[in-house]
């Protein structure tokens, strides 16, 4: 995994995490790998795993079973997708639209350019 110096590590795997709940890669209630083999997969240290683990549990988007390992908690999806739209909200949107005004993007060419990329996903 490629990681940005401008966020800590663990938050980088969070939002990963996140992702792929999003995406049905893990559904609700369902066992995700353990912190050895995410860290596997991520190729990073196992601690780092670790705290990511924690700061997910912290929020409620998954839970520990003791013994058995680390699930995806009920109703995590749509928590995800309100945390995710709020920090969306609260902390890029103001720069995403700066952006479009110094470079002179309307939002007609936005709107299709979002057509496009949603076509694209389907």
């Amino acid at each position: 995994m490629n990681f940005k110096e401008s966020k800590p590590i663990y938050l980088q795997i969070a939002d990963r995490i996140c992702d792929e709940v999003l995406f049905g890669q893990y559904r609700e209630e369902e066992r995700i790998p353990s912190v050895r083999e995410y860290a596997a997969v991520v190729e990073v240290n196992a601690n780092t795993v670790m705290r990511s683990y924690d700061y997910l549990q912290s929020r409620e988007v998954i839970y520990n079973k003791r013994g058995i390992g680390y699930f995806v908690s009920s109703g995590a999806r749509e928590l995800i997708l309100s945390l995710k739209k709020k920090y969306f909200m609260e902390e890029e949107i103001d720069y995403f639209f700066k952006q479009m005004y110094t470079l002179g993007i309307s939002a007609k060419e936005l709107s299709a350019m979002y057509r496009e990329f949603s076509e694209k996903q389907k």
